[in-house]
Protein backbone atom coordinates (compact mmCIF):
# COMPACT_ATOMS: atom_id res chain seq x y z
CA UNK A 1 0.00 0.00 0.00
CA UNK A 2 1.50 3.35 -1.08
CA UNK A 3 0.35 5.35 1.93
CA UNK A 4 1.65 4.61 5.55
CA UNK A 5 1.52 5.47 8.63
CA UNK A 6 2.14 8.86 8.30
CA UNK A 7 -0.75 9.57 6.06
CA UNK A 8 -1.20 12.31 3.41
CA UNK A 9 0.06 15.40 3.54
CA UNK A 10 -1.22 18.22 1.82
CA UNK A 11 -0.48 21.38 3.67
CA UNK A 12 -0.52 25.78 2.59
CA UNK A 13 -0.13 28.86 3.73
CA UNK A 14 0.81 32.58 2.54
CA UNK A 15 3.28 34.69 4.28
CA UNK A 16 4.80 38.65 3.53
CA UNK A 17 7.30 37.99 5.50
CA UNK A 18 9.63 34.74 7.02
CA UNK A 19 12.71 35.53 9.21
CA UNK A 20 16.32 33.28 8.74
CA UNK A 21 15.88 30.86 11.39
CA UNK A 22 11.87 30.67 10.15
CA UNK A 23 12.76 29.49 6.94
CA UNK A 24 15.52 27.06 8.44
CA UNK A 25 13.01 25.43 10.31
CA UNK A 26 10.42 25.28 7.45
CA UNK A 27 12.80 23.63 4.87
CA UNK A 28 14.16 21.39 7.52
CA UNK A 29 10.26 20.20 7.97
CA UNK A 30 9.33 19.30 4.28
CA UNK A 31 8.45 23.02 3.36
CA UNK A 32 9.12 24.74 -0.16
CA UNK A 33 7.36 27.94 -1.12
CA UNK A 34 6.99 30.13 -4.58
CA UNK A 35 6.57 33.84 -3.69
CA UNK A 36 4.25 33.85 -0.70
CA UNK A 37 2.87 30.88 -0.96
CA UNK A 38 4.35 28.23 0.99
CA UNK A 39 3.56 24.32 0.77
CA UNK A 40 4.47 20.87 1.62
CA UNK A 41 3.10 17.40 0.10
CA UNK A 42 4.43 13.87 0.22
CA UNK A 43 2.72 12.33 -2.79
CA UNK A 44 2.32 13.95 -6.50
CA UNK A 45 1.62 12.59 -9.48
CA UNK A 46 3.78 12.49 -12.36
CA UNK A 47 3.28 10.35 -15.74
CA UNK A 48 -0.20 9.26 -14.34
CA UNK A 49 1.32 7.86 -11.50
CA UNK A 50 0.75 8.46 -7.81
CA UNK A 51 4.59 9.05 -6.62
CA UNK A 52 5.93 9.84 -2.76
CA UNK A 53 7.80 12.62 -2.69
CA UNK A 54 11.34 13.04 -1.96
CA UNK A 55 12.66 16.42 0.12
CA UNK A 56 15.96 16.45 -0.35
CA UNK A 57 19.17 17.96 1.39
CA UNK A 58 22.61 18.03 1.04
CA UNK A 59 24.83 18.08 4.30
CA UNK A 60 27.30 20.33 2.80
CA UNK A 61 30.02 19.21 6.27
CA UNK A 62 30.31 16.07 4.22
CA UNK A 63 29.70 17.41 0.62
CA UNK A 64 32.36 17.06 -2.02
CA UNK A 65 31.82 17.64 -5.67
CA UNK A 66 31.88 14.38 -8.33
CA UNK A 67 34.39 14.46 -11.08
CA UNK A 68 30.87 14.61 -13.32
CA UNK A 69 30.38 18.12 -11.99
CA UNK A 70 33.63 19.20 -11.35
CA UNK A 71 34.09 19.06 -15.23
CA UNK A 72 30.73 21.05 -15.91
CA UNK A 73 32.11 23.38 -13.77
CA UNK A 74 35.23 23.95 -15.83
CA UNK A 75 33.40 23.44 -19.27
CA UNK A 76 31.71 26.57 -18.50
CA UNK A 77 34.49 28.52 -16.60
CA UNK A 78 34.26 30.83 -19.23
CA UNK A 79 31.22 31.99 -18.71
CA UNK A 80 30.30 36.02 -17.03
CA UNK A 81 28.29 34.73 -13.93
CA UNK A 82 27.11 37.12 -11.14
CA UNK A 83 25.46 36.40 -7.92
CA UNK A 84 23.10 39.30 -6.80
CA UNK A 85 19.97 40.03 -5.05
CA UNK A 86 16.64 38.60 -6.69
CA UNK A 87 15.24 41.02 -9.80
CA UNK A 88 13.59 39.59 -13.09
CA UNK A 89 13.96 41.74 -15.85
CA UNK A 90 13.04 41.11 -19.31
CA UNK A 91 15.88 39.54 -19.99
CA UNK A 92 15.10 36.78 -17.67
CA UNK A 93 11.87 37.03 -18.95
CA UNK A 94 12.48 36.08 -22.54
CA UNK A 95 14.79 33.16 -21.37
CA UNK A 96 11.90 31.58 -19.41
CA UNK A 97 9.82 31.82 -22.40
CA UNK A 98 12.42 29.58 -24.49
CA UNK A 99 13.12 27.07 -21.46
CA UNK A 100 9.39 26.79 -20.73
CA UNK A 101 9.39 24.83 -24.75
CA UNK A 102 11.73 22.02 -23.05
CA UNK A 103 8.24 20.62 -20.98
CA UNK A 104 5.70 18.45 -22.20
CA UNK A 105 4.56 17.59 -19.09
CA UNK A 106 3.64 20.57 -16.23
CA UNK A 107 4.85 23.25 -18.78
CA UNK A 108 5.19 26.31 -16.72
CA UNK A 109 3.55 29.62 -17.53
CA UNK A 110 4.96 32.53 -15.76
CA UNK A 111 8.32 32.72 -14.23
CA UNK A 112 6.65 35.01 -11.30
CA UNK A 113 4.73 31.68 -10.77
CA UNK A 114 7.71 30.74 -8.76
CA UNK A 115 9.94 34.05 -7.83
CA UNK A 116 8.65 37.98 -6.90
CA UNK A 117 9.93 40.05 -9.46
CA UNK A 118 12.15 41.67 -6.96
CA UNK A 119 14.15 41.09 -3.75
CA UNK A 120 11.59 43.07 -1.72
CA UNK A 121 8.30 41.88 -2.84
CA UNK A 122 9.82 37.92 -1.70
CA UNK A 123 8.97 37.10 2.25
CA UNK A 124 12.91 35.79 2.90
CA UNK A 125 16.24 36.56 1.34
CA UNK A 126 16.28 35.88 -2.07
CA UNK A 127 18.99 35.44 -4.85
CA UNK A 128 20.08 34.99 -8.56
CA UNK A 129 22.38 33.55 -9.79
CA UNK A 130 23.07 34.46 -14.00
CA UNK A 131 25.26 33.45 -16.62
CA UNK A 132 26.63 35.18 -19.23
CA UNK A 133 27.94 34.03 -22.99
CA UNK A 134 28.90 37.25 -24.80
CA UNK A 135 26.79 39.68 -23.15
CA UNK A 136 23.65 37.45 -23.84
CA UNK A 137 21.74 35.72 -20.60
CA UNK A 138 22.03 31.95 -21.21
CA UNK A 139 21.70 30.84 -17.93
CA UNK A 140 19.91 32.36 -14.62
CA UNK A 141 18.87 30.37 -10.90
CA UNK A 142 17.10 31.85 -8.13
CA UNK A 143 17.90 30.84 -4.45
CA UNK A 144 17.08 31.76 -0.85
CA UNK A 145 19.33 31.98 2.17
CA UNK A 146 17.83 31.45 5.57
CA UNK A 147 20.45 31.55 8.77
CA UNK A 148 22.49 27.99 8.71
CA UNK A 149 21.18 26.93 4.89
CA UNK A 150 20.02 27.92 1.68
CA UNK A 151 17.48 26.77 -0.95
CA UNK A 152 17.24 26.12 -4.65
CA UNK A 153 14.08 27.84 -5.77
CA UNK A 154 14.17 27.16 -10.06
CA UNK A 155 16.02 27.07 -12.66
CA UNK A 156 16.12 28.07 -16.49
CA UNK A 157 18.62 28.06 -19.52
CA UNK A 158 19.01 28.44 -23.19
CA UNK A 159 17.61 25.32 -24.26
CA UNK A 160 19.43 25.67 -27.72
CA UNK A 161 22.28 25.05 -25.45
CA UNK A 162 22.21 21.54 -24.35
CA UNK A 163 25.53 20.24 -24.01
CA UNK A 164 26.92 22.29 -21.45
CA UNK A 165 24.45 21.26 -18.88
CA UNK A 166 24.00 24.54 -17.68
CA UNK A 167 20.59 23.79 -15.86
CA UNK A 168 23.61 21.65 -13.59
CA UNK A 169 26.05 24.44 -13.76
CA UNK A 170 24.30 27.07 -12.04
CA UNK A 171 22.94 24.66 -9.34
CA UNK A 172 26.59 23.83 -8.62
CA UNK A 173 27.17 27.84 -8.42
CA UNK A 174 24.66 27.84 -5.98
CA UNK A 175 26.32 24.98 -3.61
CA UNK A 176 29.49 26.82 -4.13
CA UNK A 177 28.34 29.88 -3.00
CA UNK A 178 26.68 27.93 0.33
CA UNK A 179 29.91 26.43 0.88
CA UNK A 180 31.97 29.94 0.61
CA UNK A 181 29.41 31.13 3.38
CA UNK A 182 30.05 28.50 5.65
CA UNK A 183 26.14 27.07 5.85
CA UNK A 184 25.43 23.59 6.89
CA UNK A 185 22.42 22.43 4.86
CA UNK A 186 21.40 23.26 1.08
CA UNK A 187 18.00 22.18 0.02
CA UNK A 188 17.57 20.69 -3.56
CA UNK A 189 13.77 20.65 -3.52
CA UNK A 190 11.79 17.87 -4.43
CA UNK A 191 12.52 14.74 -6.20
CA UNK A 192 10.12 11.39 -6.30
CA UNK A 193 10.88 7.86 -5.32
CA UNK A 194 10.28 6.53 -8.92
CA UNK A 195 12.23 7.67 -12.25
CA UNK A 196 11.26 11.15 -13.04
CA UNK A 197 12.97 14.70 -14.74
CA UNK A 198 13.89 15.33 -10.78
CA UNK A 199 16.34 12.85 -11.03
CA UNK A 200 19.21 15.08 -11.35
CA UNK A 201 18.48 15.91 -7.50
CA UNK A 202 19.95 12.29 -6.30
CA UNK A 203 23.13 12.74 -7.90
CA UNK A 204 24.66 14.91 -5.24
CA UNK A 205 27.06 13.23 -2.36
CA UNK A 206 25.72 13.80 1.51
CA UNK A 207 22.55 13.82 0.26
CA UNK A 208 19.80 13.08 2.77
CA UNK A 209 15.82 12.47 2.52
CA UNK A 210 13.18 13.45 4.54
CA UNK A 211 10.90 10.70 5.99
CA UNK A 212 7.78 12.47 6.67
CA UNK A 213 8.23 11.78 10.23
CA UNK A 214 10.50 14.65 11.00
CA UNK A 215 13.74 12.79 10.19
CA UNK A 216 16.33 13.36 7.99
CA UNK A 217 17.91 9.86 6.60
CA UNK A 218 21.14 9.32 3.94
CA UNK A 219 19.63 8.80 0.29
CA UNK A 220 21.25 6.01 -1.55
CA UNK A 221 21.74 6.40 -4.58
CA UNK A 222 21.18 3.43 -7.15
Amino acid sequence: MLLDETGLINERFNSDFAPAEAMDALWAAGWRHFGHEFFRYNFGIHAGRVMRVLPLRIDLARFTFSKSQRRNLRRNAGLDVTIGQLGVTEESRSLFKRHRLRFTEGRPERLEDFVPATASASPCESFQISGREGGRLVAESYFDLGEHSASSVFAMFDPAITAAGLGIFTLLKEIEHSLDLGLEHFYLGYAYDKESFYDYKKRFRATEYFDWKGNWREFQTE
